[in-house]
């Protein structure tokens, strides 16, 4: 199952296209340092401003470079459950391993509506799923219970949980109600190292677009129950945590890849904005810390 450093990818434009040429040599690099798995398309991805076309290209990119080496988990959401299942269904064609679910946002359906949705999307997709349940974003919350309640129904399909609700106790609460083998992912990276203690196994991490290798080794130590290491690992990433979200995201961590790479262009789409000066400067700052410049 999934486990251990999983980035959320940043999508890479230039002169306000897709920049496939740059997205292969960024999922070479996050295989190369360590990641154990790739999220395409998901917030940091900047899924919300993808027309669908492209959306689906970049999902087929992933999955055609990452070649099998480590599983491809396709941001698929939607506040329109119709489109969810389209993305599903162009995920399972461009090969990925597997489809990440986020709860539908701006419509604010309630537990029941969120049963609904999901298992109608479990029905008639053919790959698993991993929810993901962020509120900060879509306002509306995938309570535990919910989360139970569809793993219940679909122990095979509804496998996962990326959890950014910033609630570590529903960690608890959904080991006990959903059984230690359902898989829990942290979504949030600072996190993550307490994640592990409660149950957690991994993180669908923005930090890991620019720090792979540290961020793998954190992983790999906690994984093993080596939290001496983990916690000196997550004191140097601690920085990098923050500044990842110092401006708008994925601003911050455009920049900071485009200082590491000269084949990266730091460019976003509206409404998010480049990184500010100062945002900038706190990255650099933080890159720093890390010992990554």
């Amino acid at each position: 199952m999934f486990s251990g450093s999983i980035p959320a990818l940043a999508t890479p434009f230039r002169d306000g296209s897709f920049d496939e040429e740059a997205y292969r040599r960024f999922v070479d690099w996050q295989i190369e340092n360590g990641s154990t798995g790739l999220v395409p398309c998901g917030t940091t991805g900047e899924s919300a401003t993808l027309d669908n076309d492209e959306h689906h290209k970049v999902i087929a990119t992933c999955a055609e470079q990452a070649a099998g080496r480590v599983p491809v988990i396709a941001g698929a959401g939607s506040n329109d459950t119709q489109t969810a299942l389209w993305h599903i269904k162009e995920a399972q064609i461009a090969g990925a391993d597997a489809v990440l679910l986020v709860a539908p946002y701006y419509n604010r359906p309630g537990q029941v509506g969120l049963l609904a949705h999901f298992s109608y999307l479990a029905e008639r997709s053919e790959l698993p799923i991993v929810l993901y349940n962020v509120p900060g974003r879509t306002v509306t919350d995938i309570l535990p219970e919910t989360v139970i309640e569809l793993h219940r129904r679909f122990p095979e399909k509804i496998v996962s949980l990326k959890d950014a609700s910033g609630d570590l106790s529903r960690v608890v609460t959904q080991r006990m109600g959903a059984g230690p083998d359902f898989n829990q992912l942290s979504g949030d990276d600072p996190l993550a190292l307490a994640g592990y203690v409660l149950g957690q196994r991994g993180c669908i991490s923005v930090t890991a677009n620019v720090a792979p290798k540290l961020c793998a080794d954190f992983h790999t130590a906690a994984l093993a129950g080596d939290y001496d290491t983990a916690r000196e690992l997550n004191e140097r990433l601690y920085p990098l945590h923050r500044a990842m979200f110092v401006d708008p995201s994925p601003a911050p961590a455009k920049y900071a890849l485009s200082r590491l790479h000269d084949w990266w262009e730091p460019d976003v789409r509206l409404p998010i904005v480049p990184c500010s000066e100062p945002g900038k400067a706190a990255v650099d700052a933080a890159m720093e810390a890390a010992g990554l410049v």
